[in-house]
């Protein structure tokens, strides 16, 4: 089966180290009503979530506070770590959306 493709605006990544060589990424993308949609990205560029707030802030702050940092911002991971890049596809799995990772 093949995999839908994503559109993906953001190209400013954050990331959680899961466990040793995966991590999850998050791209974040305003919306035409204010909302701000995190999308989840596995290292292969694989959008297997998604979880829509009211504005860009809160997104950022729940990014925060479940253990996400921006990659941007951490000049240690981007000595080891290299973001997925696009093109982005479809492969659906509820990890964070389900509430079960995510507070």
């Amino acid at each position: 089966m093949r995999e839908q493709p994503v559109e993906i605006r953001s190209r400013d990544h954050w990331f959680k180290i899961v466990e040793f060589l995966q991590q999850n990424w998050a791209l974040l993308d305003d919306n035409p009503d204010g909302s701000c949609t995190i999308h989840f990205v596995d290292d292969a560029s694989r959008v297997f979530d998604r979880l829509t707030y009211p504005t860009r802030e809160e997104a950022e702050g729940r990014l925060g506070g479940n253990g996400f940092s921006r990659f941007a911002d951490d000049a240690h991971a981007r000595s080891f770590l290299r973001a997925p890049q696009p093109p982005f596809h479809e492969r659906p799995y509820r990890i964070y959306s389900s509430g079960e990772h995510w507070s």
